[in-house]
């Protein structure tokens, strides 16, 4: 069986990610850190069952939902910046780096919510602790990775264990239902050392170093066949000195 993840006291967060590269926080800590009350995000829920399908995946599959949108936050302030492509270079996501991926934009709704920003001002406040930066450059992405019935897989990362080119990546369990699998894999990016575990429970975070570490989700199966089965996550970007793009440079 796999075991829960290791849970990271919001007091030790500076340790955790500066020694390991990687932390997980319940979500209860995650609200501490966002000062958020817990039916703030809860509304958010419904967003999540009206996602479009991802046009983009080069396995010929149709098991992942997606919304995406962007971001700075500078001073405090958290500005949505105009719809732009999601692009990754080929030395980070082999299946689906190298080209502009256009997807639907985030639901309005999200965007003007205060607790959204909060969101985001306590996740750059978790990148600062790794290289502080005038500038944070965001992207979000709303996931539903389902199984397609019955006897189906839903592949929540299909290129593998991969790094995303940013600085932090924050990966939000919004919720598990009918599904076995799915198992979060962290590796070291230098060395063999890694750990493995399943988020089970909902708006807990997976927090990572991306210069540091390497992750994956393993695929997911319905635990009965016949019913709806989903994985729903939030993950968030960001990065210093610019968006990805084809000509951009990391600092």
């Amino acid at each position: 069986m796999v075991p829960p993840p290791p849970l990271t006291a919001l007091e030790d967060l500076p340790n955790q990610m500066q020694g390991a590269g990687w932390a997980v926080l319940s979500a209860d800590s995650l609200r501490s850190l966002c000062a958020a009350p817990a039916a703030d995000w809860s509304a958010w829920l419904p967003l999540w069952n009206s996602l479009p399908p991802d046009p983009h995946l080069r396995d010929g599959g149709g098991y992942r939902q997606r919304r995406h949108g962007c971001f700075t936050v500078a001073d405090g302030q958290v500005q949505h910046g105009p719809r732009r492509a999601h692009w990754q270079p080929l030395d980070y996501n082999a299946l689906h780096g190298g080209f502009e991926r256009w997807f639907e934009p985030l639901p309005p709704v999200l965007e003007t919510d205060p607790a959204w920003s909060t969101l985001l001002l306590g996740l750059a406040r978790v990148a600062d602790l790794l290289r502080p930066a005038p500038c944070w450059y965001g992207e979000a992405h709303m996931f539903r990775i389902d199984t397609g019935g019955a006897g189906g897989i839903g592949r929540p990362t299909p290129e593998g264990a991969h790094r995303d080119g940013v600085d932090l990546v924050a990966v939000v369990l919004v919720g598990r239902h009918n599904v076995k699998g799915g198992e979060t894999r962290v590796f070291d990016a230098r060395g063999p050392q890694g750990m493995r575990f399943t988020l089970a429970e909902p708006w807990s975070v997976l927090l990572l170093d991306d210069e540091r570490v390497i992750h994956e989700t393993t695929p997911i199966q319905a635990v009965q066949a016949h019913a709806p089965a989903w994985r729903d996550t939030l993950v968030v970007t960001l990065r210093q000195g610019g968006f990805q793009g084809p000509d951009a440079v990391k600092p």
